[in-house]
Formats: C-alpha cells, sequence, structure tokens
C-alpha cells in the first residue's frame, strides 16, 4: 500500500474526491483550507488581499496497483491548468492498525 497526499487549488476538489471514488479508493482525509505556495512556479495561495486563493489537501492509502492509475489523472489535470496548483507526493507504507 501507499499514501498519496495530493495538494491543489480548491477548484479541484469535487474533481478528485469523485476521481478517488470512481478508482475505488475509498479513505481518505482532507483538509479543505491550506496555505502554500510551490517550489519553482504557480500562484501562491495564502488567503491573503494580495493572493485570495487557498488550497486544499487531500491524503488517501491505496493498493499498490492503483497508484498509477490515480497518479496519471492528476498529472493530466495539471498539465492543462499548470498555474492552478496540483502536486502528489507518495510514500510506501508498511504497517497500519
Amino acid at each position: 500500500m501507499q499514501a498519496i497526499l495530493i495538494t491543489f487549488d480548491q477548484a479541484y476538489y469535487e474533481r478528485i474526491i469523485d476521481m478517488l471514488q470512481r478508482n475505488n479508493c475509498r479513505g481518505f482525509t482532507s483538509w479543505r483550507e491550506v496555505q502554500g505556495r510551490g517550489t519553482n512556479d504557480g500562484e501562491p495561495h495564502f488567503g491573503s488581499h494580495a493572493w485570495p486563493s487557498l488550497a486544499s489537501a487531500i491524503i488517501t492509502i491505496v493498493e499498490d496497483s492503483r497508484v498509477d492509475t490515480v497518479l496519471n489523472k492528476l498529472h493530466e489535470w495539471d498539465l492543462e491548468t499548470p498555474k492552478l496548483g496540483l502536486r502528489a507526493f507518495t510514500w510506501r507504507i508498511d504497517r497500519t492498525i
């Protein structure tokens, strides 16, 4: 199993939830309002007067067989709208309780 942490502009929220459900990634935890700025480019998401947009984040633990499907779809969306900001990070889960 692997954890996928997805950070994204709030505009993606419903699309990501729907995509996770369609790919049988049932469990997740989300944070609807997070702040951040990308490493290389894209707009800051600070929720301030100067930078009013905010980001969201979702973490989900999925079977290894589903990871590439989820990451490929997220990457496709990021290429379509690079200024919105969408990133995903994975790491192996060795144990759960």
